[in-house]
């Protein structure tokens, strides 16, 4: 197989994925990474892993391959996120997700932040987000048009 074989792995494995047939995604995405080995390919691999095997450890691998070939690729890490959310783990996707975010303004990127519903830290850091000053804070900031920690974008 060439080349082309490979890319039409590829875009059949990835609308699988889009679709939710991870079984097909995973299949044709084997086969292409077997055809030719591209970061693209090794990430959304690693998706349809974590997904269709519950290989996290194997899809973390394969993510993070991607990464160190094109660290300023959002798609890599929109793909690492969906693994961490796949396994269980909100603020390890959180992460990820605001990484390529401040790359890329990734459509899917934000849409899965939304998913996920982050939170801006609390006004005052050092009380606990439940504790009445910072609520009333918040809901103050809040009502006159102002963002608590505004630029902040961490969770």
């Amino acid at each position: 197989m060439s080349s082309k074989a490979a890319v039409e792995f590829f875009n059949k494995g990835r609308d699988a994925l889009y679709h939710d047939h991870t079984y097909l995604a995973r299949v044709c995405l084997e086969n292409a990474v077997n055809e030719e080995r591209k970061p693209a390919y090794c990430s959304y691999l690693a998706v349809a892993l974590a997904k269709s095997r519950g290989d996290f450890d194997g899809a973390l691998t394969l993510a993070q391959e991607a990464l160190r070939a094109e660290p300023a690729n959002s798609l890599h890490y929109l793909n690492l996120g969906r693994i961490f959310v796949a396994a269980g783990q909100r603020e390890e996707a959180i992460d990820a997700f605001r990484t390529g975010a401040r790359l890329d303004r990734n459509p899917e990127i934000l849409q899965e932040l939304e998913i996920l519903g982050t939170r801006r830290k609390p006004v005052i850091r050092w009380l606990a987000r439940e504790h009445p000053v910072n609520k009333l804070l918040g809901k103050l900031l809040a009502c006159l048009g102002l963002s608590p920690n505004a630029g902040s974008t961490e969770s």
